[in-house]
């Protein structure tokens, strides 16, 4: 399969951490797009247009058609408008986002900037995940030589077109991922999410309307302008435009990041990988940590695309692709992910608050030989009254893995219960080789 890398191209492993300084990135081609659109005065439609030729879909999870948010963006609105980037990349599993803000910040910055000229946007931020210090430091760097040479600021490029665009760094709260807990912390207050609507397109940042896209959308844009939409979705698959990057972590030989057109064979992701790294496949999560698991017999046939990986059962999310071997006792792995969600919840709503601690709760003492028969239909039932009743989409997050943990790998847990240990050997658990961290706390029923 031909591979033609958009958002890494250029870039090298052993110097690109040398390369993503603004005279790097010019000898790349960079602000190429930039600079046609505001030298042939390609007007805001057609640069929206474009962008809906491509079927890029939003990078952060959703998979939302990128051409269509930015059209929803009010054209005639007489007061400030903003765009956001979600760079608060915090879901297990998930690393992608930190590497182009490591390697090719600029190429966020420039599609930021095209995505401002289209919907009449002068004011952006970049908001940054507070656990990745350097990269936010990294990003104001880049930002300082992009307003330096004229690519960002007033009258760029001896334009008419002004926008600034300004770093704003997370804390660490995987709650702030959700757009509105985002806007809420930008505007200094506890990141939690707004109810829905009014949504962020009519009443968003400052009560302004506002855009979101995830860091790889913007970083998408600079090629599609300048090679066409049409091209870009060629280099995908129908619905399913141009090229993803995917976090692969777990038991593969080379973890990392990796770009691959959409549509791509998911044998093929994990032959670049280098293959498992010992023993047999046993599942993989495919889109973040908050994606149901698939066994090793179905994602086998999957292609890595939104509406493969749907049909499959699943979602391609972030693009996190978590590889898991027979090594994996799949109770254990279950009882580290419930131990997040428990963590993270913002507490805003019931459902999440309570529900989480009783999926995480419920799960540890199957784990730890004190499950009971009831157990499972007993989580099921707590899924079923979590999700659809949250206000973001965490309390999903929390539930979809415990359906799907308990769905596929159904007599893990019948052996826990019965048996009082693991299916899995200990001496088959080998060191090292587990995605999960034992907890050092339980909450208290």
């Amino acid at each position: 399969m031909s591979i033609q890398p958009i958002l890494l191209a250029g870039l090298d492993a052993s110097t690109a951490d040398r390369t993503w300084r603004l005279a790097d990135y010019m000898q790349r081609g960079g602000y190429a797009a930039l600079k046609k659109i505001l030298a042939e005065n390609i007007s805001p439609e057609a640069v929206i247009n474009e962008v809906k030729k491509s079927s890029l879909r939003g990078r952060g999870g959703a998979g939302f058609p990128a051409g269509l948010k930015w059209s929803f963006m009010p054209r005639n609105y007489s007061g400030a408008k903003y765009l956001v980037c979600n760079t608060d990349e915090g879901e297990p599993g998930t690393f992608k986002d930190r590497d182009l803000m490591r390697f090719n910040p600029h190429q966020v910055i420039e599609g930021m900037a095209i995505a401002a000229y289209a919907m009449g946007v002068e004011c952006g931020y970049n908001y940054i995940h507070g656990e990745v210090w350097d990269l936010y430091t990294r990003f104001e760097e880049a930002l300082a030589e992009a307003r330096a040479a004229g690519f960002i600021g007033q009258k760029i490029l001896g334009s008419n077109f002004n926008f600034e665009l300004f770093a704003h760094h997370g804390w660490g709260a995987y709650i702030c991922g959700e757009e509105t807990g985002l806007l809420e912390s930008i505007e200094g207050k506890k990141g939690q999410p707004r109810y829905k609507p009014p949504f962020p397109a009519s009443y968003g940042l400052y009560g302004k309307p506002t855009t979101i896209n995830n860091t790889e959308t913007f970083a998408a844009v600079p090629w599609i302008i300048l090679n066409g939409g049409e091209k870009y979705l060629e280099l995908g698959k129908p619905n399913n435009g141009g090229t993803k990057l995917f976090s692969v972590s777990g038991h593969v030989v080379k973890p990392g990041v990796y770009e691959v057109p959409m549509g791509t064979p998911f044998p093929v992701l994990l032959e670049m990988c280098g293959g498992m790294r010992n023993g047999k496949l046993k599942a993989v999560i495919p889109g973040g940590s908050s994606a149901p698991v698939l066994p090793a017999d179905i994602i086998m046939d999957c292609t890595l695309d939104y509406d493969s990986i749907a049909k499959a059962g699943s979602m391609l999310g972030s693009g996190a692709v978590i590889v898991m071997d027979e090594s994996v006792c799949m109770v254990k792995a279950l009882e580290r992910l419930s131990y997040f969600y428990f963590e993270e919840s913002c507490g805003q709503c019931t459902p999440c608050r309570e529900g989480t601690g009783w999926l995480y709760r419920v799960v540890h003492r199957i784990e730890h030989g004190q499950g009971r028969p009831e157990d499972l239909d007993l989580l099921n039932s707590v899924t079923e009254n979590i999700m659809g009743r949250t206000i973001c989409a965490l309390g999903d997050a929390a539930a979809l893995p415990v359906r799907s943990f308990t769905k596929h790998f159904k007599s893990e847990f019948e052996y826990h219960i019965e048996n009082k240990k693991c299916m899995v050997p200990p001496e088959v658990q080998r060191e090292g080789s587990n995605i999960y961290v034992t907890p050092n706390r339980v909450p208290s029923c």
